[in-house]
């Protein structure tokens, strides 16, 4: 048997965890959004974010899928863990996060109209030249 380092076994099992799906990286970058899930901190352009715990976790939730539109009842399951469909509830909280996210640059919470939000730069309508 090979001898090996504990920190480099470590590291390959890291590697094909999050290869096959199952590690997600505790920081996520979009644009100039960071968001750490091991802090519990979010900056934009470098500026500290003051969150809620509640907007935390609907701001983590929508980094970790970037670009892909999530729906207010699939919002609202993960973040506050109800089934009942309440979109006033996910859109107050996209609000006021919006608000703060917004004091340091360019939307990055996108509303796609009757369906739900995406994190993410805004996209160019080829067709129109419209961002959304």
């Amino acid at each position: 048997m090979k001898p090996f380092v504990m920190a480099e076994l470590l590291a390959r099992i890291r590697a094909v965890l999050r290869r096959a799906g199952h590690l997600r990286e505790p920081v996520v970058q979009i644009s100039d959004l960071v968001v750490d899930e091991n802090t519990g901190e979010a900056s934009r352009a470098g500026s500290f974010l003051s969150l809620t715990a509640t907007e935390f976790r609907l701001l983590a939730f929508l980094a970790r899928h970037p670009g892909r539109v999530l729906s207010k009842a699939q919002i609202l399951s993960q973040v506050w863990g109800y089934d009942a469909y309440d979109p006033n509830l996910v859109e107050a909280f996209v609000s006021a996060l919006r608000r703060k996210i917004e004091a340091h640059g360019p939307r990055l919470i996108h509303t796609v109209r009757g369906v739900g939000y995406r994190i993410g730069e805004p996209r160019t309508d080829p067709a129109d030249g419209t961002t959304s």
